[in-house]
């Protein structure tokens, strides 16, 4: 269970998250979304213990971790961007993390799973976006921890890829875990996620399943259903930067 309370992160003059709260008791996929500014990263961040929240706690089943480091070891991330040693091979890569973690790993059936087997002996500088993606996967589930926060993990992926990864977190779920993901590809969370927690100008606008978002908005499709909570009718504070309003619903990033 993820409990975060009155957690409040400003940059400067920029309050990024604003007194949010958040309970995340059911297991299974929560994803995380919002258009871009709307605290998504700090919250993530705040998560793992990358960002120092001003005011607020997070306790990780029961374990507040400003004064629990170690709930990290039951937690695996894959960030949006991973930056490794481009002259690191593969392999050599996967073994470093494995060293590092000191944990029961999993990486050959990932391996064999995403099909990464001819790409061992590469370096990463020669591999292309998708495969790099893989591999940043194969690192990303390799431990087994009960909590993953996964940021954008479609990116690059595909077609076949995607399939695989979809297929991955289904058997991840079926085990009981708690699945934090951001994606910008409304699709994609449709297919695996429950639940959604929606940011907004750095409060949660909207946290329920697939099901009670679409009888809260009367959109079936999950992109109309997000569009909607940006109607006029949603209030936003004034920043000094044009209403999202004013942009055509197809066209925002989530």
């Amino acid at each position: 269970m993820v409990s975060i309370q009155n957690l409040n992160k400003a940059f400067g003059r920029n309050q990024v998250l604003d007194n949010l709260s958040l309970q995340i008791n059911q297991k299974g996929v929560t994803a995380i979304l919002g258009p871009n500014g709307s605290g998504k990263t700090t919250l993530i961040k705040s998560i793992l213990g990358m960002t120092i929240p001003d005011k607020g706690t997070i306790t990780i089943n029961g374990r507040d971790i400003k004064k629990d480091v170690l709930y990290r070891e039951n937690l695996d991330y894959l960030p949006q961007i991973a930056d490794f040693p481009d002259n690191l091979k593969v392999k050599e890569l996967i073994k470093m993390i494995k060293d590092l973690r000191n944990k029961p790993a999993r990486d050959e059936t990932l391996i064999r799973f995403f099909g990464l087997e001819p790409f061992l002996d590469k370096k990463l500088n020669t591999l292309s976006g998708g495969t790099r993606q893989k591999v940043n996967l194969i690192l990303a589930f390799m431990f087994d921890s009960p909590l993953m926060i996964l940021d954008e993990p479609s990116s690059g992926l595909d077609p076949v890829s995607l399939i695989r990864l979809k297929e991955w977190i289904n058997m991840e779920k079926a085990q009981g875990k708690i699945i934090l993901v951001t994606s910008h590809i409304m699709s994609f969370v449709e297919e695996i996620a429950e639940n959604i927690a929606f940011l907004l100008d750095g409060k949660i606008y909207f946290n329920g399943s697939l099901s009670q978002l679409r009888t809260k908005t009367g959109q079936e499709d999950l992109e109309h259903a997000i569009a909607s909570l940006l109607l006029p009718s949603t209030p936003l504070r004034d920043r000094g930067k044009p209403p999202l309003r004013s942009c055509p619903a197809p066209n925002l990033k989530l």
